[in-house]
């Protein structure tokens, strides 16, 4: 594996079980803090702390009859707990007890996604490396434009990569929050410290202020980080699909000897996994909406949020994590094709140089918009005709006024127009763990 985490592991905290058990972590805490203020009895405390968890069957059971989770789950403790129960929740609201387990989950889920980008940072971080001076074809419009190396683009990425990693921390340290305030925000049954001490042992800070919830654009933002995370793997993952194809070839993924393409065409390498990305890219996006729709609550607060972060946050982490570790293997394994870039770079005679041919008959002292149409009409009879464009240029007596066969022939370096590859590369910081 790429990394030491998997999937099932971030499955694992959107389980009922951990969301219940981060749940108790608050009930307890809350009872340590209310015990040093003289609130409850340490004693009681103690019994709660050695005592106290829960049973997921029994609080289903419970919440046939309450329709109320968290009062379900706080009947549970107390079966558990027995008479010392009656200090559990005390002061608390449901909110208070959700949204700060919750903000936990989200960090602890964060951590393992910012593990798994930084793996990928590495891979491209080597490849690009391993690339750096491999001439392709760039392509705007995906027409051929002018010479590019598959290192640079590998490098964008890696550069992407970068600004996702940062992007990514600073959204686990806004949702790094807790609250423990009370029905409306106002701390009427709780004093503020209990906040203050629960949000610390649970690795979270206090919101400054909060109603009974924490505010939603939080959730948001952390949502919508996800997804231009995904976002930028949907793009990569296109281009690797672009330089697949069959009229391309220059790059595809990883094909085992035993794999097979098409149940009808035993020729077929398909993309596909390159395919999925992009398919499950569209379903982070697709959580940014109904994210940004819970951000306006009724007043102090509604519960229109809860349904829906109950299936897009665990949805969208454990998405996320599967996209970053199956994209790293494929970039790991990726089947980089440097004669067929090559040879796709000469694929159109030399046309990628009218742009070196146009700005030498500028610097020889024609007009550019003149040297532009003579240069453009000998371009038209390569693309339109297939005649030789170097030759064309060649037999030109306009271009030859102004430029002699070996300046023109200058024009056709493509490592002229690749110079500053090592000045781009420079402006990163690419040695690995190790420092080399």
């Amino acid at each position: 594996m790429i990394t030491r985490y998997t999937k099932e592991k971030m499955g694992r905290i959107w389980t009922e079980e951990n969301e219940f058990r981060r749940m108790l972590d608050v009930e307890i805490y809350a009872c340590e803090a209310q015990a040093k203020l003289g609130v409850i009895p340490q004693e009681a405390v103690n019994v709660i702390r050695e005592k106290a968890d829960f049973d997921i069957d029994r609080i289903h059971e419970i919440e046939k009859e309450t329709n109320h989770d968290i009062i379900s789950f706080v009947s549970s403790i107390a079966e558990f707990v027995g008479e010392e129960a009656k200090y559990v929740h005390m002061g608390l609201t449901s909110t208070d007890v959700k949204d700060t387990a919750l903000c936990a989950m989200l960090v602890e889920a964060t951590d393992i996604l910012l593990d798994d980008l930084e793996a990928f940072a590495e891979v491209l971080r080597r490849r690009a490396l391993e690339f750096k001076h491999t001439p392709m074809v760039g392509r705007t419009h995906g027409i051929h434009a002018e010479p590019t190396t598959f290192g640079l683009k590998l490098l964008l990425w890696y550069d992407e990569t970068q600004r996702n990693l940062r992007r990514l921390r600073a959204a686990r340290e806004e949702i790094r929050v807790g609250k423990i305030s009370g029905a409306v925000g106002t701390y009427a049954n709780v004093d503020p410290s209990v906040e203050a001490y629960v949000c610390e042992k649970m690795g979270l800070v206090p919101a400054k202020i909060s109603t009974q919830v924490l505010q939603r654009d939080r959730h948001a933002a952390y949502i919508t980080t996800l997804a231009v995370i995904g976002s930028s793997i949907d793009k990569f993952a296109t281009e690797i699909r672009n330089l697949q194809r069959t009229d391309i070839r220059e790059a595809e993924e990883y094909f085992s000897p035993k794999q097979k393409g098409s149940s009808a065409m035993p020729h077929k390498r398909n993309p596909i996994t390159c395919e999925r990305m992009s398919g499950m890219a569209r379903l982070l996006r697709g959580y940014t909406i109904p994210a940004l729709e819970d951000v306006a609550l009724w007043h102090e607060r509604d519960i229109s949020h809860s349904s829906v972060e109950r299936v897009i946050l665990g949805d969208a982490t454990i998405t996320l994590d599967y996209m970053l570790q199956t994209f790293t293997r494929v970039m790991d394994r990726l089947l980089v094709y440097p004669d067929t870039m090559l040879a796709n770079l000469n694929k159109t005679g030399g046309l990628i140089y009218s742009q070196r041919v146009l700005l030498a008959l500028v610097d020889s002292g024609v007009m550019r918009d003149t040297a532009y149409r003579w240069v453009q009409r000998n371009a038209m009879k390569r693309w339109l005709e297939g005649e030789d464009f170097l030759e064309n240029l060649l037999r030109d007596d306009d271009i030859r006024a102004h430029l002699s066969e070996d300046e023109i022939r200058a024009c056709f370096d493509p490592h002229a127009m690749l110079k500053h590859v090592d000045t781009i590369f420079a402006r990163f910081d690419l040695r690995d763990s190790k420092g080399e």
